[in-house]
């Protein structure tokens, strides 16, 4: 994984330099498609909020990314943000959407099982696609994008456990942010503003902010009000990111939802035997992996924490007598759960291979010595030299530390 020497924090131009995505006028604007190496950031990425959600008690589904338009008119996508979706497709005699959102088809999963108090909260979620008709001109690299995969969930539960739901729904979103390395700049409650296309129901959005008010006060967050920046269908805390230039965008949201548990009318037995509403939060920890992907480049500028970086392990043997010893380390590093590569003599200069593999978080060299003894002289992306150690003992240490999703590269 190489770059020019001239350091940029744009993702569209880094994200290109390390062969993680590109475009294609063939395919379209706003329409990336993942390399490799990208493909490889994404799906650790994936991999580690699909864990931490199912250790917070979630349970994932997958639905289409049709649906009948009818779907969205009882939604109120249709009413309110047609603007943004793509136009129907003409079927069999009936209309189809590509979805603009996946809470509907989570409504109706919710609604095609009888449920009761006993179950709830229920937590159901989803890394699904979900596509907006963006203009042109708002179109950029990974941050704005007409495909979108989504690290979506909504939580069905009774009116009591919202706050508590909310709240963990927060901090499942910091331990996620700590993870990647990520620090948000501010926290926003975003509200209902004038001239916007929103539900009308004033009572719903008046005890959706009181909860949402509630949950940030208890959690010790500093955070503002905004108005205008609310969903159509209610408020929402967003947890705001800048990348270098200071542009800001929101990278994770926590929202409470009265007003699609009414429009499909769900419903759960209450221990008194009768049928209840229950409330849909809406929450995404780390947001849409386009954006997510491209705030990581931009920060981390392309040196990614070692459990998302697209080669964690380099292994550079000093002459050609060593590519046996170094290929036996890559192969034990791999049975491990590593991403390891030999990068061979052919490859240029120890020096010069070195270099090529800065953004790597751990190197380790293999001379006559340490392939004659087991051990590696192992370089950390952060300049400190360590070792000789026992090649094993590296594997472990890096594999403990892929493992914990850490930033540090050494405990």
């Amino acid at each position: 994984m190489t770059v020019n020497a001239e350091k940029t924090v744009d993702h569209r131009r880094l994200g290109r330099a390390l062969d993680l995505f590109d475009t294609d006028p063939l395919i379209g604007a706003g329409l990336p498609y993942w390399l490799p190496d990208g493909a490889v950031v994404r799906h650790a990425l994936e991999e580690y909020v699909r864990e931490a959600e199912r250790r917070a008690g979630y349970r994932h589904v997958y639905s289409p990314v049709l649906g009948k338009r009818e779907l969205y008119e009882i939604s109120g996508h249709w009413s309110h943000y047609a603007e943004d979706m793509f136009p129907p497709m003409e079927v069999g005699g009936e209309q189809f959407v590509m979805r603009p959102s996946l809470c509907p088809h989570h409504a109706v999963i919710f609604r095609s099982r009888p449920h009761s108090y006993r179950e709830l909260p229920l937590r159901m979620a989803e890394l699904g696609g979900m596509y907006r008709s963006e203009l042109s001109g708002v179109l950029g690299g990974l941050t704005r994008v007409r495909a979108i995969q989504l690290n979506d969930a909504h939580i069905f539960c009774t009116l009591d456990q919202v706050a508590d739901e909310a709240a963990a729904a927060l901090g499942l979103i910091r331990e996620a942010h700590a993870a990647m390395g990520v620090r948000p700049v501010r926290h926003r409650l975003s509200l209902p503003g004038p001239g916007g296309k929103y539900v009308a129901a004033p009572e719903k959005w008046e005890r959706s902010i009181a909860l949402l008010r509630e949950v940030l006060d208890a959690s010790g967050l500093d955070y503002e009000e905004a108005e205008g920046e609310a969903a159509f269908y209610g408020p929402k805390i967003d947890v705001q990111v800048a990348d270098p230039a200071g542009r800001e965008s929101t990278l994770s949201t926590v929202q409470i939802d009265f007003h699609q548990p009414e429009r499909f009318d769900l419903r759960y037995t209450g221990a008194d035997g009768a049928r209840h509403r229950p409330v849909m939060i809406h929450r995404s920890v780390v947001g849409s992996v386009e954006r997510a992907v491209a705030h990581l480049v931009e920060h981390h500028a392309g040196a990614f924490p070692a459990w998302l970086a697209p080669l964690q392990l380099a292994v550079l043997p000093v002459s050609g007598d060593q590519c046996g010893a170094a290929a036996e380390l890559a192969g034990r590093a791999a049975a491990h759960g590593l991403r390891a590569e030999v990068l061979a003599p052919d490859h240029g200069s120890l020096g010069a291979r070195i270099r090529a593999s800065r953004l790597v978080p751990y190197q380790a060299v293999v001379g006559a010595e340490e392939a004659a003894d087991g051990r590696v002289s192992v370089r950390l992306r952060d300049g400190r030299r360590l070792g000789p150690l026992p090649a094993a003992e590296l594997v472990d240490r890096v594999a403990r530390a892929v493992a914990a999703h850490t930033t540090e590269l050494w405990d």
